[in-house]
């Protein structure tokens, strides 16, 4: 097995295109072309990381965070990202990195610190816009349900827990056929007049190149006429943070402290009590802060997340609590879901989970 394909099958999951601008996920050592001798997941990708992936025979080490976030003007190892590049390009180790887009997809890493607290009717904090796209063709009648199912096994047609989504409108077309055409229908230099169905499909845009392929594929003319628009609409199933509810509630203390014994936190940081019980959910993995206003407009009791800062804990207002439980906590599951994209893709595929704890920060 090449790395490339362990790279698909985790785009397939977390496609690149749903990374933060700021973000640089993807392959950031190696050849992807290369086999695969053994893969090991992690959260952090650090020289220790590194050394593992070396004494356990892996050349290839998937992990959350991007070692390189900005751009490396040097390499002389004076610094551990630095050191981490030599020693990776040195013994020939390819190092992977799936981040915001994991973060950002439904069933990412917020779903698996929900998963943890028994959240149910789960479903994105913040939806993200231009994500989606709509195609409009025109078909023969009788070929509709040809060119239809071709597009739905490309991937469109989906919104929501929906799939083979559209819209089919009955019309007439008019064409004619010049020089040197071979048409489906009709004859050349007369205009024909055929009973169509217009057919409209939505898709994600990272999935345009096979949809449209799909559709030259199937659709019987000549000349394909279609028009693809970009839309406003929120992607429900990609953004930031995610939102549900506990099967019962729960009294403030005795869920902060169910929090901290589910993600095994040194330390709870969190906002003074309101004296009401908990039930309404808000999450997001990493750094979480800019989510604050939502989980309070989504009538969130709890937002559990991490870094906040001294003066953003002021910022609950006491309209929910703010629960901080660390970066590496809420985002140490992360190897977990790695090793589940990876296993139900390759059966007889077993990657090792690194045994190294990364997180920099202790308690006392």
């Amino acid at each position: 097995m090449k790395i490339k394909e362990i790279i698909q099958a985790i785009e397939s999951f977390a496609p690149l295109q749903y990374q933060e601008s700021y973000d640089n996920a993807g392959l950031i050592f190696g050849d992807s072309s290369r086999e695969v001798s053994n893969v090991l997941l992690t959260l952090d990708a650090t020289e220790e990381v590194i050394d593992e992936a070396i004494a356990r025979g892996c050349n290839l080490v998937v992990a959350h965070h991007p070692i390189v976030f900005g751009g490396l003007k040097k390499i002389t190892g004076a610094n551990y990202v630095e050191r981490v590049a030599i020693k990776a390009i040195k013994h020939d180790i390819a190092v992977y990195a799936a981040h915001t887009n994991l973060d950002n997809v439904r069933n990412g890493v917020c779903a698996e610190m929900a998963g943890r607290l028994g959240l149910v009717k789960t479903k994105i904090l913040q939806p993200k816009k231009g994500l989606l796209k709509k195609l409009y063709t025109f078909v023969p009648v009788g070929d509709a349900e040809k060119v239809r199912t071709a597009l739905f096994e490309a991937g469109a047609g989906h919104i929501g827990n929906y799939s083979e989504c559209s819209f089919n409108g009955q019309g007439e077309g008019t064409f004619k056929a010049g020089e040197g055409t071979d048409p489906y229908v009709g004859t050349q230099g007369s205009r024909h007049f055929e009973a169509e169905t217009k057919l409209e499909v939505i898709f994600p845009l990272y999935l345009e190149g096979r949809v449209i392929s799909a559709l030259l594929s199937s659709h019987p003319y000549e000349e394909v006429a279609y028009d693809v628009v970009a839309l406003d609409n929120a992607y429900q199933e990609v953004g930031s943070g995610l939102i549900g509810e506990l099967p019962e509630e729960m009294e403030e203390m005795q869920f902060l402290r169910y929090v901290k014994e589910q993600f095994g936190t040194g330390c709870v940081k969190y906002t003074p009590l309101r004296g009401k019980s908990v039930k309404k959910i808000a999450l997001c993995g990493g750094a979480g802060s800019f989510l604050l206003k939502r989980a309070i407009g989504a009538g969130a009791d709890v937002y559990i997340s991490s870094d906040f800062k001294y003066h953003e804990f002021f910022d609950a207002d006491n309209q929910l609590i703010i629960a901080d439980i660390g970066h590496f906590e809420s985002e140490q599951f992360t190897v977990e879901l790695f090793y589940h994209i990876l296993t139900e893709k390759f059966r007889n595929f077993a990657p090792l989970k690194s045994t190294i704890k990364t997180n920099p920060v202790n308690y006392l």
